[in-house]
C-alpha cells in the first residue's frame, strides 16, 4: 500500500492505545504467570485463504507493548495468503508477546476479512466498466482502518481518503 499518511498513523496509534486499554487495563494476570525473563518466538499462521492487512496496527500494539518484540513479516501487506501459510513470526520477551497477541490478532483479523470480501468483489467487477466503493456502513471508532482495508483488498480509493 505505500507509506501511510500520518493522519492515519496517528489514528493507528491512537486506536491501540485504546484498544490495548481495553483488552488489558491495569496488567495481564495471565501473562504474568511466565517468568519474567523468558524470550519465546511464536508464529502466525492464517487458517483459510485471505488477503493480508493491518500490518500496522500489529506493529504498533508491540511497539506500545514492548518495541524489543521483534516482528518478521513473511508476506507482504495484500498479498493473497493460503490456508495453513505462516505470515508472521514473532519473537522476544514472552509475556510482551502473549500479552499483545489477542490484540493484534484481533486487528489482523478483521481488517484481513475486510480486505478478502473487498478482493471478492474488485475482482468479480474488474473486467468491467465498475469500481467497487465504501460506505459509511463500517465500526464506529474503526472506520479509517476499513476504509483502508478495503483498499488494500481493491476497491476503490477515493481522493478524500487520508491515506
Amino acid at each position: 500500500m505505500g507509506t501511510l499518511s500520518s493522519e492515519l498513523l496517528q489514528h493507528i496509534s491512537s486506536h491501540v492505545a485504546l484498544a490495548l486499554q481495553e483488552d488489558i487495563g491495569t496488567g495481564d494476570i495471565t501473562a504474568e504467570l511466565i517468568p519474567e525473563a523468558n524470550q519465546l518466538t511464536a508464529q502466525v499462521i492464517t487458517r483459510e485463504p485471505a488477503v493480508l492487512c493491518g500490518k500496522a496496527w500489529v506493529e504498533e500494539v508491540f511497539y506500545q507493548l514492548d518495541p524489543t518484540v521483534n516482528l518478521n513479516w513473511l508476506a507482504e501487506e495484500g498479498e493473497l495468503l493460503v490456508e495453513n501459510q505462516p505470515f508472521l513470526t514473532l519473537s522476544g520477551n514472552a509475556r510482551s508477546i502473549l500479552t499483545g497477541e489477542r490484540t493484534a490478532l484481533n486487528y489482523v483479523q478483521l481488517l484481513s476479512y475486510t480486505a478478502t470480501v473487498a478482493k471478492k468483489y474488485a475482482d468479480l467487477v474488474a473486467d468491467q466498466s465498475l469500481a467497487i466503493l465504501d460506505t459509511r456502513k463500517t465500526i464506529p471508532s474503526l472506520r479509517l482502518a476499513q476504509k483502508y482495508a478495503i483498499t488494500v483488498g481493491g476497491a476503490k480509493k477515493p481522493s478524500y481518503w487520508p491515506f
